[in-house]
């Protein structure tokens, strides 16, 4: 997983969205600890709460997945709330060529969606929406991450309890290690080691510049977002 801190470019990706949300319990916490009145914005929930809402108001894309996921995502939603899909497309797990970039542009502006669902792990997802952002006409693109596996039934989802109790990242870390263990094992720990130094008041973090609160010499550690 990509941080800001680190890659200049995914900061512009981040900063260039018009709504960025805390998907992980760990950041409410520490935005409601700075005083922030925050709640989790949980990319399945967010998928389906709009979808139960708006039913067959708006004309939905789904795009990620293994081949066959976003079309399960599809089916659900129609069965579900009777959501009209426009189009559907699971793209590989490499990068994609220029003309695939080109077919998927005509695919997804023959479409006209309204709202364009991205189910690809992150930073894969807000680097796909800032690239084709401005080549598809698409009023709203949403990446939803993980919430195409869990409807497509191709990834176990956390009980409800882990979820509210921050520790998604161990049940999903148990299921997926070999995919998930830099992100939660390494990522994970230069975030928590981050925390604690700025709430220790070592260091803060202000997205815009660091200053050492202490005389103490240091080795600089980045936060994973």
């Amino acid at each position: 997983m990509a941080s800001p801190r680190r890659d200049a470019q995914f900061k512009q990706v981040l900063d260039a969205a018009d709504l960025v949300v805390p998907d992980g319990m760990p950041l409410v916490w520490l935005g409601r600890r700075h005083g922030h009145d925050m709640r989790r914005v949980y990319g399945p929930e967010l998928l389906d709460t709009f979808c139960a809402n708006t039913g067959n108001i708006y004309r939905h894309y789904f795009y990620g997945g293994a081949p066959g996921v976003a079309e399960a995502v599809a089916a659900r939603m129609k069965r579900l709330y009777g959501v009209r899909t426009v189009g559907t497309w699971s793209p590989p797990y490499r990068p994609l060529s220029e003309d695939e970039k080109l077919e998927i542009e005509c695919h997804i502006r023959d479409a006209k969606p309204d709202i364009v669902w991205v189910g690809l792990s992150t930073p894969k997802q807000e680097r796909w929406m800032y690239e084709f952002s401005s080549r598809l006409g698409v009023p709203v693109m949403a990446g939803v991450g993980a919430a195409f596996d869990f409807f497509a039934g191709t990834v176990k989802q956390a009980p409800p309890w882990m979820r509210e109790n921050g520790l998604e990242w161990f049940f999903r870390l148990t299921h997926e290690p070999r995919r998930l263990w830099h992100r939660y094992i390494l990522l994970g720990s230069e975030f928590a080691w981050n925390v604690a130094l700025e709430l220790l008041g070592v260091k803060r973090f202000d997205g815009r510049q660091e200053n050492l609160q202490t005389s103490h010499t240091h080795q600089d550690a980045q936060r994973a977002e």
